[in-house]
């Protein structure tokens, strides 16, 4: 099981590592997370250099993808054969995108008659790629989520965790990475915004625990 987490020069911290890191708390032996990028290295916008994990091919292949937002996200999306790289399926993936990699999923024709989030900045490309945005942290339709704000990766990586390893793996995870003396609190809250997008069979119904 691989999610691959596509991050770009220019990339947000917040978007990849916060994802990355709760994504890790499912520790399954066939659970893979990986950073992956169109360069062997990328640069955040605030100086951090990864290495990448994963080439954009792999992605492409991955049970999961989720794109990162960053400072220089029209720059990709202006990125014909980046962008071509691209081949993302939401039949047989899920895909989520975080504040301004919503806008590669518009211009990638993923959110054709979905609503979306994204941050405040990136809104208005957003809606001028033909996409209405919503005033809300999350929302998935089917197999594609958008997300807005940097903190609203924990939305995305509680999803990516219930919808393939299921709501009590991904309480579990939540609960790990939450400050002491509020843990129940962020757990109700993640699922709270996440609970009522999943599919039945993957805990749609479930209500976080007391």
């Amino acid at each position: 099981m691989h999610v691959a987490i596509l991050t770009f020069e220019g990339f947000n911290e917040l978007d990849s590592l916060v994802a990355l890191g709760i994504l890790n708390r499912v520790k399954r032996p066939d659970w893979r997370v990986s950073i992956a990028c169109p360069t062997p290295q990328v640069r955040s916008m605030n100086g951090v250099v990864l290495q990448r994990q994963a080439t954009l091919e792999e992605a492409c292949r991955a049970d999961a993808v989720l794109v990162g937002s960053g400072m220089q996200t029209r720059e990709v999306v202006a990125d014909a054969a980046l962008m071509a790289q691209l081949q993302l399926d939401a039949r047989r993936q899920l895909i989520g995108a975080q504040c301004s990699g919503t806008l590669v999923l518009a211009k990638l024709g993923l959110l054709a008659g979905v609503p979306a989030c994204t941050d405040t900045i990136t809104r208005p490309w957003v809606e001028e790629a033909g996409v209405g945005v919503l005033n809300q942290a999350f929302f998935a339709q089917g197999n594609v989520a958008t997300s807005g704000g940097c903190l609203a990766s924990q939305y995305l990586a509680t999803w990516v965790i219930a919808r393939l390893s299921g709501v009590d793996e991904a309480r579990a995870a939540m609960h790990y990475v939450a400050p002491v003396g509020e843990k129940q609190d962020y757990v109700e809250r993640a699922l709270g915004h996440v609970a009522p997008f999943l599919p039945a069979a993957d805990g749609g119904s479930v209500h976080p625990a007391a």
